[in-house]
């Protein structure tokens, strides 16, 4: 497991075309959605471990909610 969450100004920046220019308050703002979004997406499994009675959450609990978050997401 990581030990903390991975830099994504390097994966912006590898998947960016080369003519756009990427300032640091945008890399922020992209670090701190990402964030969010695995916020929300810990917190649905934790209510669905809650509802499975387990005391820890499990890969079967995160792969059960990331549809439901991702979809979301999209909007």
């Amino acid at each position: 497991m990581l030990n903390k969450a991975p830099k994504l100004k390097y994966t912006v920046k590898t998947k960016m075309k080369s003519n756009i220019n990427v300032r640091p308050a945008s890399e922020a703002m992209i670090e701190l959605l990402t964030l969010l979004f695995l916020s929300s997406l810990a917190e649905e499994a934790r209510t669905k471990a809650f509802e499975d009675k387990s005391a820890t959450i499990r890969a079967q609990h995160l792969k059960a909610v990331s549809k439901k978050v991702l979809k979301k997401a999209r909007g």
